[in-house]
């Protein structure tokens, strides 16, 4: 019996490193579909759409290629075998079981003898009696679903992921009991070392401390929601601290922005768009979610007026000649649908050509570590740095922070001076003119003139 499954390397599936995984699509029930992960991953442009296999001009940093394909054989002839053993034992769930069962090091006869020795039925995990405190974190987050922004939803799932991973890494359940001091210090300590991060092609452990920070912040909101609506009792969350530290970031002065303007990119056609965006972005001060979504009738009168998407009200951005022109090509050439991953991997790349290859180095903390990193400065570069450069730089020339928020769309100061990114130097020479344009850099007025008068008293 042939079975539906076959495997694929997708274009929208692309990681932040600009590969995507290898994965079995198998029709469980010839309408529903079911994803394996392999395991492997490739730049999607490497993978044969018609053969469904690597191409042999896989460059070798991603592995040989005969070899991968091997291993793809391999583990689709495994995903098989155990699609046919769980038809075999009349598993109700096929497609819920063969997803959590299928791992590229699955063993299938230790399987056979843990699952199908047992009296009770298989139970797919995310059907499973839930306790009570991870039911609590579900009815939360859906009752959020209407109410908050997509990235906000992706901020609770995140917290879902760490709360279950803690859980599964000390062996015990978590309950809303168990939220004492001690509780919160192995959490982080847990998130600080042992967290293994997904979807990384090599091990990872631990996250950045602004990284714990999110999820100590919003499982203190979750918490403080329960008690509110008097689900759960009162809980003292005062030694709960939200871990922060300033995250280092650059800024492109407008010079650099103008060598990224000015490149010529005639032999590279496909990358203009991104680049104009980008520069865009770094004269209007526009997150990525609200320049990538322009439309003609935003611009009104040499005004750009814009609703940000993640504010939720309007801002009213002045058009400079460049972006004025920018924005007049976007709707007047095919645009293609950009996505975040994408951008930040191409904006990288136009960075590199145009010469912005200053070493940076930053740091960052790990428990008491300083961990360094260092990078040319073009490898620093993401769609975020068009409205950080913006906010900078307009500070630098001297408009007020006032003014600078209008159009940014912050509302706090506190805020907005996180966007500034300016040494020690940058910021001596700005106080430098504002004593040259005070006082000349002079303090004391008239020194000939007092010393005339201590010799005649």
């Amino acid at each position: 019996m042939r079975i539906p499954i076959k495997p694929l390397c997708e274009q929208k599936r692309l990681r932040r490193d600009g590969t995507c995984n290898v994965y079995f699509q198998f029709f469980h029930d010839g309408e529903h579909r079911t994803f394996l992960n392999t395991q492997i991953s490739i730049p999607p442009e490497y993978w044969d759409k018609r053969k469904l296999c690597i191409k042999e001009t896989l460059p070798k940093e991603f592995g040989c290629h005969a070899k991968l394909n091997d291993e793809i054989d391999r583990q689709l002839r495994l995903a098989c075998d155990l699609i046919k053993f769980a038809k075999q034992q009349d598993v109700a769930e096929l497609g819920l079981y063969v997803k959590e069962k299928f791992d590229p090091s699955l063993k299938l006869n230790k399987l056979a003898q843990e699952d199908f020795n047992l009296k009770n039925a298989y139970v797919p995990a995310n059907k499973a009696k839930k306790e009570i405190f991870f039911k609590q974190l579900d009815d939360y987050v859906k009752s959020k679903e209407k109410k908050v922004r997509p990235g906000t939803i992706e901020v609770y799932h995140d917290m879902i992921n760490h709360l279950e991973a803690f859980e599964k890494y000390r062996k015990e359940k978590i309950t809303f009991a168990s939220l004492d001091f001690q509780f919160y210090e192995d959490f982080v300590d847990f998130l600080t070392y042992d967290y293994k991060q997904p979807r990384r092609k090599k091990d990872i452990y631990g996250v950045k401390v602004n990284t714990i920070g999110k999820t100590i912040k919003q499982l203190r909101i979750f918490i403080k929601d329960r008690v509110k609506r008097k689900i759960i009792p009162s809980i003292d969350l005062s030694d709960y601290k939200i871990p922060e530290e300033e995250s280092d970031a650059i800024y492109l002065s407008y010079e650099e922005i103008g060598e990224i303007y000015h490149l010529d990119l005639s032999e590279h056609p496909e990358l203009i768009p991104y680049r104009d965006l980008f520069v865009l972005g770094c004269l209007t001060g526009l997150r990525f979610s609200d320049f990538s979504s322009l439309e003609p009738e935003d611009l009104q009168q040499d005004m750009l007026y814009k609703k940000q998407e993640k504010s939720v009200h309007w801002v009213v951005i002045p058009m400079r000649k460049e972006a004025k022109e920018i924005f007049t090509r976007q709707f007047r050439e095919q645009i293609p649908i950009i996505s975040n991953v994408k951008f930040n991997e191409h904006i990288k790349t136009i960075a590199r050509f145009a010469g912005i290859c200053q070493v940076i180095k930053f740091s960052y903390r790990k428990g008491n570590k300083m961990i360094e990193e260092k990078k040319p400065k073009w490898g620093w570069i993401t769609s975020h740095t068009a409205r950080r450069s913006f906010c900078t730089n307009e500070f630098l020339a001297g408009t007020p922070v006032y003014l600078i928020m209008k159009i940014s769309g912050h509302k706090r100061e506190k805020d907005f001076y996180r966007y500034i990114r300016i040494d020690p130097k940058e910021a001596a020479e700005k106080v430098k003119l504002l004593w040259m344009e005070r006082d000349d850099m002079q303090v004391f007025k008239n020194p000939l003139k007092r010393a005339i008068n201590l010799k005649t008293a």
